[in-house]
């Protein structure tokens, strides 16, 4: 069994992600300014994320693809000044395609000149063609048009859908893409600053806690003992503390860095969705806490362990560096499954995630050999090892098989099977926790525990807390929002009986009931009429005359279970939902297949549009440039922008706000 478990783990933690693109890492402003009665400059103002490459008008053939402009000038009313002019470029060899690739540095900066041939001509239109590339490449197109009277500037999805005078902004220089393109990139990377904190923060407390198990508890005074005994003085032995507490670090840290490199730098919103892989995560952390439960140990060969220890003993940098590896290797039966579960939660978050993660666990693990070593007196109110130590790991165990459970139900929601619904979801958390409740409390024993006659007064507290947290569950069999657990346990409306056992179907937005919605329309969260379709939700917001909050959801997106269960169940934010706004819920992770005529080589990724997933993250990425969910903006009937677009928002003051804001609005 442990070597089946070994080689699981070894097989999951080699499989190599090559990950959808989810957002153009180029970010463009332009404007056009007038030098004379006939004579205009259009300048480009790029930024390009870093590690990524785009492409000189002049690379050479047989590279990726150049730059390129495109001017719908079919009446002749005016002329290029020569070229386009370009900021620094580099040339490098590229060893793939065997040609020079020509591809700009820092910030860009593309200006042409241009003169009028007919003094009568309005506007100029302009498309820009470009590939950008890391490990892989993107191609991109953006329309732009040029107002010669206002000197307004605009990013527009298609050339004959814009009226110039109707829809010309009314500054000289705008954000590429919309209005709103700024706000949104500036939401989404907020929103994934906070998931890095909250990965950094649970990866920290998870350090903690495997600190507390049985691999690397008793090893703190054992360590610290060999610093201050074989160093010749106190700070001699601080000193090597901190190398062995930085080396520790550094492994750790390495690591994610691996982790990060394999599941790609950008985000894997494709990976966390995606059927398949939350399955083998749900077996993988299955595994892991059926080892910290004492059926197995997962653990690496001991030749490992041997080696390492053998260069340990060189002494100096190198054998430090050697002891932080070998408490890695050593420890891995309890840390393992404790960093293979972060790694998990981690890749699914994408971005450096896998990296901060390892930071975070790595630190709070090397802490206390540091602060030991500085201060060995402390070593004296260090609580002594004992059997508290397995009922930790066991206690982590329970944990990670609730967990589990999460990444199955994940799997459950995309593919909307209904077998883990919410009652199911629940019963088998309660189930969990009860019983992680009763071994604390002493009456259920596991394999490695000691035998004992009664129980500390930690364990106790730890048992009752548990307990309460059991009971608080189970109202939530009966339709209980439980709050407390937003976005773990599948949405009210994904269950056996999605109003409460005898619940009946409440009210909605024109106080439509289940038998009067609209045509393409549901009842969803709190009962709020939503769309799923884009053209028939936005039909129906013509035909009664109110403005659309577009929402771009996933089936297995926390933060948007959570928006639901938080923010639109206050009871002003509801009233608004279900009466001032027609709610278009988009779907990106709908697996159900498009029929073949409806399919599509997506403008925006190059790849083909299948699903109803597909084809609504196309339509975010391609109108909106965003991929994060939740998304939110509120549009007119005529599709013009409202408000600027926000993401996850779980203060309900300000939501409310964004919201009356948009729609005081509506015309």
């Amino acid at each position: 069994m442990r070597k089946l478990a070994y080689l699981l783990l070894l097989l999951v933690s080699t499989i190599t992600v090559q990950a959808q693109m989810m957002k153009n890492p180029a970010v463009w402003t332009t404007k056009i300014e007038k030098e004379s009665d006939t004579e205009y400059t259009i300048t480009w103002n790029g930024v390009v994320d870093e590690g990524w490459h785009l492409y000189s008008q002049f690379t050479s053939e047989g590279g990726a693809l150049p730059l390129a402009f495109t001017y719908n000038n079919l009446e002749g009313n005016y002329v290029l000044n020569g070229p386009t002019t370009e900021s620094e470029t580099v040339k490098e060899y590229n060893d793939i395609f065997e040609v020079d690739e020509t591809y700009f540095v820092g910030p860009i900066t593309l200006v042409q000149k241009i003169t009028l041939t007919n003094p009568e001509t309005s506007n100029i239109q302009v498309e820009m063609e470009y590939q950008v590339c890391e490990e892989v490449c993107i191609s991109q197109s953006n329309l732009f048009v040029y107002d010669l009277k206002t000197l307004a500037s605009k990013e527009v999805a298609n050339f004959e859908e814009f009226e110039l005078g109707n829809k010309a902004e009314a500054s000289s220089e705008i954000k590429a893409g919309d209005s709103s393109s700024k706000d949104a990139i500036e939401s989404n990377k907020k929103q994934e600053n906070r998931g890095l904190f909250t990965i950094f923060i649970l990866s920290f407390f998870s350090g903690f806690a495997a600190l507390l198990t049985p691999c690397v508890f008793p090893m703190i005074p054992m360590t610290v003992s060999f610093f201050t005994k074989q160093s010749k003085t106190r700070a001699k032995g601080i000193k090597n503390a901190i190398i062995y507490g930085v080396s520790i670090i550094l492994i750790y840290v390495i690591l994610g860095t691996i982790v990060t490199a394999l599941f790609g730098a950008d985000s894997l919103n494709a990976l966390s969705t995606n059927v398949y892989f939350n399955i083998i995560f749900f077996l993988l952390l299955v595994v892991f806490a059926t080892s910290f439960l004492g059926a197995f140990e997962i653990m690496l060969p001991n030749s490992w362990a041997n080696k390492v220890d053998s260069q340990a003993d060189r002494g100096g940098l190198i054998g430090i560096v050697f002891m932080a590896l070998a408490l890695a290797i050593v420890s891995f039966s309890c840390t393992g499954p404790i960093v293979g579960t972060l790694l998990v939660e981690a890749a699914s978050k994408g971005g450096l995630a896998p990296v901060i993660g390892m930071l975070g666990f790595s630190l709070a693990l090397a802490l206390p050999f540091m602060l030991f070593a500085m201060f060995p007196g402390w070593l004296n109110s260090m609580p002594k090892s004992g059997g508290w130590l397995n009922t930790v790991k066991v206690s982590l165990g329970f944990l990670e098989l609730a967990l589990a459970f999460k990444f199955l139900s994940n799997a459950d929601l995309v593919l909307q099977a209904h077998y883990l619904e919410r009652e199911v979801f629940l019963a088998i958390w309660i189930a969990i926790f009860g019983a992680w409740a009763l071994y604390l409390f002493g009456k259920i024993k596991l394999p490695h525990d000691s035998p004992s006659d009664n129980i500390s007064v930690g364990r106790l507290f730890m048992a009752l807390l548990v307990s309460i947290f059991t009971i608080y569950m189970v109202p939530g069999l009966w339709g209980a929002p439980l709050k407390i657990i937003s976005g773990f346990p599948p949405p009210l409306t994904y269950a056996e009986s999605p109003y409460g056992v005898g619940g009946g179907k409440g009210g909605s937005n024109s106080g439509a009931t289940m038998g009067e919605l609209p045509d393409g329309a549901k009842l969803g969260a709190h009962d709020i009429v939503a769309f799923t379709d884009y053209e028939k939700g936005l039909a129906y917001a013509k035909s009664i005359n109110k403005p659309v909050l577009l929402d771009f959801t996933g089936f297995a997106c926390v933060n948007c279970r959570k928006m639901e269960d938080y923010v639109w169940s206050d009871p002003a934010v509801l009233s608004i939902l279900k009466n001032e706004v027609v709610l278009i819920s988009l779907y990106v992770d709908d697996p159900k297949k498009l029929p073949e005529s409806e399919q599509y080589i997506s403008d925006t990724s190059g790849k083909k549009v299948k699903t109803i997933g597909n084809k609504w993250s196309d339509f975010q990425m391609k109108h909106y440039h965003a991929n994060a969910q939740p998304y939110y903006i509120i549009l007119d009937t005529d599709e013009s922008r409202l408000s600027d677009a926000v993401g996850y928002m779980p203060d309900v003051e300000e939501y409310k706000t964004w919201l009356k804001t948009g729609i005081s609005k509506h015309k």
